[in-house]
């Protein structure tokens, strides 16, 4: 892994821990971790090969990971879209791109319709512009296979809502990876284990957003209001955000491109690394170059 740059950022109400890699004086990209729960280090170093050319900015969102507690109230999607406009203040970014993956790109997608053209790209992947998208994860659920896995998959969504500690976390994250891949037999689930297994999960956080809706991202009616270009990506394999909701996304903003990785689920950093990495480099170099 790549020498990471690790600090606090102070906002008005808090400081977000961010973990900074590649040179500084490249275009940087926020980079948004899944969950909620989780934190930057979901990502492994699955991207690090972007910072031949880009300045990778890994955050932990709100009250996540090492970021410092705030309170409840706070801890929604249209908070955590602002904090991306503190963040970028902060840091005296005055062009950036931002890639959400999972619930980080509920928060990318949230700020790219309440805040038009503050980030100069977007990425959303692997999410949805509607909450009654995740309506469709119990229909998986209940045909998930193998058979002798379902059971525990099934038990791991259910556990979100009570998670109290650090292991209930971990443990039923372990048992839902299979869902979250394409193949539930996936050899390389044992190596992301191992890759991400500094991860600091904020329990009280999952418990939260299990609890209501995963934050009930409602932006579909105003996708048009997107400015900037937004790349969209999807796992044709995804149990959890469908194709369907990134073709969605794609039909209501004016400027996007949407790229499905036909082998991939949900972990389509993991699943198909080289070829995400290319669209995400091929969608970063066509706007802004790579000096």
């Amino acid at each position: 892994m790549l020498n990471t740059h690790e600090h606090l950022v102070a906002l008005d109400d808090t400081r977000l821990f961010v973990a900074e890699r590649g040179d500084s004086s490249h275009y940087p990209l926020l980079v948004l971790h899944g969950g909620p729960g989780l934190d930057h280090h979901m990502f492994g170093d699955y991207l690090d090969a972007l910072t031949d050319h880009y300045r990778l900015i890994l955050v932990d969102q709100r009250a996540q990971g090492q970021s410092e507690p705030t309170t409840e109230s706070t801890w929604t999607l249209t908070h955590m879209a602002n904090d991306i406009n503190q963040l970028a203040a902060a840091l005296g970014l005055k062009r950036y791109a931002v890639l959400g993956h999972s619930y980080g790109a509920f928060v990318a997608l949230q700020h790219a319709t309440e805040f038009p053209g503050r980030a100069a790209q977007t990425i959303i992947s692997s999410g949805i512009p509607a909450a009654r998208y995740l309506d469709r994860v119990w229909d998986q659920l209940a045909a998930f296979e193998p058979v002798t896995l379902r059971d525990q998959v099934t038990r791991s969504w259910e556990r979100e809502k009570v998670a109290q500690t650090q292991e209930d976390c971990a443990a039923l994250m372990h048992d839902q990876l299979p869902f979250q891949f394409g193949d539930p037999l996936d050899p390389r689930i044992a190596d992301y284990e191992q890759c991400t297994a500094a991860a600091v999960y904020s329990p009280a956080v999952l418990r939260q957003f299990a609890n209501s809706a995963y934050g009930g991202i409602e932006v579909e009616a105003r996708l048009n209001a997107v400015t900037q270009p937004l790349l969209i990506l999807a796992g044709r394999q995804d149990r959890t955000c469908s194709v369907q909701a990134a073709e969605a996304i794609a039909a209501g903003v004016p400027d996007r491109e949407l790229v499905i990785f036909e082998h991939s689920g949900h972990m389509t950093f993991v699943e198909e690394q080289p070829a995400y990495l290319a669209a995400v480099r091929r969608f970063l170099d066509s706007h802004v170059g790579t000096s």
